[in-house]
């Protein structure tokens, strides 16, 4: 299989000539190892994971004799498994002065995260890789830094296809990890399932100690149900028989593993009586359309939850492209006691980019009203919009437009 470029390739190469050390975080089967394989081909750098018995054995007892065996500049593989190689980590990089010896790749359980903080602190940079954007699967890049306004949008469907909704839809459904993109259909259904029985469970009880399997793949299923959603731990928690708060721990779990993802909501002193709860997200659509059972495209893009899809995929490509930026943003939805919702904000800069989601390809304009609240609050608005399923971008007004969605990632 050809070797897929990652947008997060620049922002590791840079990082990597800063720090010592750099880490890559994200869900198995992402394409970390891939990457990392990939940008170190023509040089002399070791690659060893923690997945294999005996270098992990030797990890635990003898950090010293490992690194004696392995040496720097070196990729290690998961090495969650391995945490009592950080601190010898530490005292290598300390001793030496060359950037990037140590490559490192794991997921991001909180244990670990928080033992590499602790030990690794300046010393490491930390990168979070997700499975392919859809621009990233069809190998297209935009050379221009996304801020959602006219000629920043224009410039980008000067490159792009037209957005068509099956194309959209064969994305959502087939998902984001490498090893699908050439799959069929029944070559998907049984990737996922092997992942989520190889992968999945198998990585949940090492981490939290969950052996009950069928609980486990319940609760999947009702996370895969309320996507795009308000989390809501006692429907969880219920259709999985436990109870609330081992819900939530499943929940925390499954974020770490790089498998759902957490909308928090905006939170702001000007704005009163605001939500507290976080919408829920799958990372990789496919996994959610796979768990849902949602056998073919089709079904998928007529069903009833297809709205709630889209704008799980809306809010993916967000994540993604500006967890690659050279600039982050904050990404956060608004929802007041009166149940107006803004489905996203980007917030960059102080100031706030209010996005509507819509799989409609000619949304409501008068959407864009509920925008106004941010002017009420003095809050600083900047360009945004409705992202749908439009084929070309059209203004609707000075500071905001329908946006194409193959124009976001």
């Amino acid at each position: 299989m050809n070797y897929i470029k990652r947008t997060l390739e620049r922002k590791f190469l840079h990082m990597n000539s800063f720090f010592k050390a750099v880490l890559v975080t994200g869900a198995r089967q992402a394409g970390k190892t891939t990457m990392l394989r990939h940008l170190a081909s023509g040089q002399n750098r070791t690659y060893v994971s923690m997945d294999n018995t005996m270098a992990r054995m030797l990890a635990k007892t003898d950090p010293v004799l490992f690194f004696q065996t392995y040496k720097p500049p070196i990729i290690i593989d998961e090495i969650q498994k391995a945490p009592e190689l950080f601190e010898q980590i530490k005292i290598m990089c300390d001793e030496s002065e060359e950037r990037g010896l140590f490559w490192l790749t794991g997921s991001q359980q909180y244990k670990m995260m928080k033992n590499i903080r602790e030990t690794l602190a300046g010393r490491i940079g930390i990168l979070e890789l997700y499975s392919l954007s859809k621009n990233e699967a069809e190998g297209r890049s935009f050379p221009n830094e996304l801020d959602f306004s006219l000629p920043c949008l224009l410039e980008r469907q000067s490159l792009a296809k037209k957005n068509d909704i099956t194309d959209v839809f064969e994305y959502i459904w087939r998902g984001g990890m490498p090893a699908v993109l050439t799959a069929d259909a029944e070559q998907r259904q049984e990737y996922y399932n092997s992942y989520i029985e190889t992968y999945l469970m198998r990585d949940v009880s090492e981490e939290g100690g969950i052996t009950d399997t069928i609980r486990f793949r319940k609760f999947l299923n009702a996370c895969a149900a309320l996507t795009a959603q308000q989390i809501n731990y006692k429907t969880l928690a219920e259709a999985a028989e436990i109870s609330q708060p081992t819900a939530k721990e499943w929940v925390r779990l499954l974020q770490g593993m790089g498998i759902l993802y957490l909308l928090q909501p905006y939170a702001n002193n000007a704005l009163k009586r605001l939500t507290k709860t976080p919408k829920l997200y799958f990372c990789d659509t496919g996994l959610c359309a796979y768990l849902s059972m949602w056998l073919t495209r089709d079904t998928l893009m007529l069903g009833a939850a297809s709205g709630q899809y889209f704008e799980n995929f809306v809010v993916t490509e967000l994540l993604k492209y500006f967890a690659y930026a050279p600039l982050r943003a904050n990404l956060t939805y608004y929802r007041d006691s009166n149940a107006k919702e803004i489905d996203v904000f980007v917030e960059e800069n102080g100031v706030i980019h209010p996005l509507e989601i819509k799989k409609s390809a000619s949304p409501d304009r008068r959407e864009v009203k509920k925008y106004e609240l941010l002017d009420k609050a003095d809050l600083r608005r900047g360009s945004g919009g409705i992202v749908c399923m439009c084929e070309e971008v059209i203004p609707i007004d000075a500071q905001n437009c329908f946006i194409p969605c193959n124009l976001i990632s």
